[in-house]
């Protein structure tokens, strides 16, 4: 039912039926009245012509009752009764039937109404409270006429006529009932009229609602039939139009979308979109990464805008200005760049592009430290060329054996220069790619044996036990530049006696996985702190004094190491050992039989 009442079908049909129902009681209340007055003034004329007629027979039947009773009686009907009086007001005749004749004669001939009728000579109609003449102590209404009846210009006597109103009323009654009919029956056709006419309206109407749902769906090819020229024929039409033109901007919009979000993915630098309260509404993969980290590593909820980036959003949208910075995240160095976005007049948000500036940070700290490196190994060399070179020249050697000695001096000095510059161009070669590998395929044992035996006496000279370890009979083959692989063991070994005191050892350890060779180098020294271990395959790179005092080499060794393994495919790392020494371990990728 109240689905009915919510449809256009339901109020159209109400709205007709209260117009037509409104109509319809105005107009049977008026024709109710009309048709009530209307046979009222009928009843009143009929009694007056039938006094008349009554008056005119009287007079010319006077003396012959014998005719005037009868035709007096076929003048009145069965409602309807007469009384007669003479120029003396004597009833001569009364003409009723049924009930209470001498009280309701007696009512109307004291009726104070009727008493000038003799005298004017005019007719008199009254409405009165009258016995009935069909029940017992029962009063009706009735409508009673006196009418003179006048010969030679004198009034002769008086009829009274009176007919109860009910007869009038029943008459009515029937008319009304009529009228009912009438209207209950334009009240069924006025019902199906409108929801015909409803029905008809609004079928299309509902055909476009199923269409403006489908719409809403994104089902933009959905069309209405225009069978119609009417305005919902035309409404139909533009409903299509709406719909084509629907379809091509949302086509255009995901277009422009997906143009968008391919450039904001693609970009390096993290984007991201703020709405004036401060909430972000878009963010590209890089900006999410940069957020999340910084979540993680300051507990900080998925809804929490960075300090540092809260207080220029806030200049921003306060002061309507675009700010530029460069500020620090999780350890990660930025430039960021904020812009107001407008729409229309008003500030509705600020757009954000961050740009990571961390490997800029750690070339500029990189090209310092190099060359600070650089200076200090450089620096003792060219003091002691420079001073003992003076020297000579001053004459300050006594004899042939101080200026030779002075002279060794600045020989082993430039040699170490040139150790110097050979290993920076080395390192430089290995990391700009220029380095070419010669490679062949060799057996790892006889070529770590033969690694060993070069130490050897340099082991027992430093009072420190080299030991290789391997299986005997097992042949593993490296496809590798052999020259490489030898100056990477060769500067391990090499480091690995120079830091174990007298009384170590250093061990040589090799071992087989599937695809893959671990070679091991571990030694009893000092052993690298656990802080610098992270490091130590950085240029120039040194650890604790106490390891390289007296015993130190360029620093330059370890990195020339990784670039070599790294060129070849393989892996070197560093860890402490358990007690005390280091242990590094270089995986290489076997030659496939």
């Amino acid at each position: 039912m109240n689905r009915i009442w919510n449809s256009i079908v339901g109020k159209l049909w109400a709205t007709i039926l209260l117009l037509v129902t409104f109509i319809l009681f105005i107009v049977t209340a008026l024709l109710l009245e009309f048709l009530d007055n209307f046979h009222t003034e009928q009843a009143e004329k009929s009694l007056e012509r039938e006094a008349f007629t009554i008056a005119k027979i009287v007079w010319q039947h006077e003396d012959d009752e014998s005719t005037l009773i009868p035709i007096v009686q076929d003048i009145l009907n069965e409602e309807t009764n007469a009384i007669i009086l003479n120029e003396n007001g004597k009833v001569t005749h009364a003409f009723q039937k049924g009930l209470n004749k001498e009280k309701i004669e007696q009512k109307i001939l004291s009726e104070p109404a009727f008493k000038l009728v003799a005298t004017t000579g005019k007719p008199v109609f009254k409405e009165m409270i009258l016995p009935s003449i069909v029940e017992h102590d029962v009063m009706e209404k009735y409508i009673v006429l006196a009418d003179p009846f006048i010969s030679e210009n004198v009034t002769s006597g008086t009829v009274f006529i009176y007919q109860s109103l009910e007869a009038i009323h029943n008459t009515t009654k029937r008319t009304t009932t009529i009228v009912f009919l009438s209207a209950f029956i334009a009240f069924i056709l006025t019902t199906i009229f409108a929801f015909f006419l409803s029905s008809k309206i609004t079928s299309p109407l509902r055909e476009m609602r199923q269409a403006a749902y489908e719409l809403s769906k994104g089902n933009f090819d959905t069309t209405l039939p225009s069978l119609q020229n009417d305005e919902i024929g035309q409404l139909a039409t533009a409903f299509n139009q709406m719909g084509r033109q629907l379809k091509y901007h949302v086509e255009l919009i995901n277009q422009e979308k997906e143009q968008l979000e391919s450039i904001l993915t693609s970009m390096t630098d993290a984007v991201i979109t703020f709405n004036r309260d401060y909430t972000i509404l878009l963010s590209n993969p890089q900006a999410e990464r940069l957020l999340q980290n910084w979540y993680f590593k300051n507990n900080a909820t998925d809804k929490t805008i960075p300090p540092e980036i809260f207080h220029m959003l806030e200049h921003v949208l306060s002061f309507s200005e675009e700010v530029e910075d460069e500020l620090e995240l999780g350890g990660q160095f930025y430039t960021i760049s904020i812009s107001p976005l407008y729409s229309g007049n008003s500030i509705r948000g600020a757009v954000a592009v961050l740009r990571d500036m961390t490997a800029q940070h750690q070339l500029d700290k990189l090209r310092s430290d190099f060359i600070a490196n650089v200076s200090h190994e450089l620096r003792t060399p060219i003091s002691m060329l420079q001073g003992y070179s003076e020297a000579i020249l001053d004459g300050v050697p006594s004899n042939d054996e101080e200026r030779n000695e002075m002279v060794q001096i600045i020989h082993e000095e430039s040699k170490r220069m040139g150790r110097l510059v050979t290993d920076l161009l080395d390192l430089a070669r290995m990391e700009s790619g220029h380095m070419i590998l010669h490679k062949n395929v060799f057996n790892v044992a006889p070529f770590l044996e033969r690694v060993v035996n070069k130490f050897m006496q340099t082991a027992k000279d430093a009072e420190v036990e080299l030991v290789f370890n391997t299986s005997k009979g097992i042949d593993t083959f490296l496809d590798a530049d052999e020259d490489r692989v030898e100056q990477v063991f060769t500067n391990l070994i090499d480091n690995a006696i120079r830091h174990t005191p007298s009384g170590g050892n250093v061990s040589l350890a090799v071992e087989i996985y599937m695809d893959t060779c671990e070679i091991i180098v571990t030694d009893t020294g000092y052993g690298i702190p656990e802080e610098d271990l992270p490091f130590i395959f950085e240029r120039f790179y040194k650890a604790d004094k106490a390891r390289t005092s007296g015993k130190g080499g360029t620093g330059l060794g370890l990195a020339i190491a990784k670039n070599i393994i790294d060129s070849h495919g393989g892996m070197i790392s560093a860890t402490r050992g358990i007690h005390s020494g280091t242990i590094f371990k270089c995986v290489l990728p076997l030659k496939q039989m």
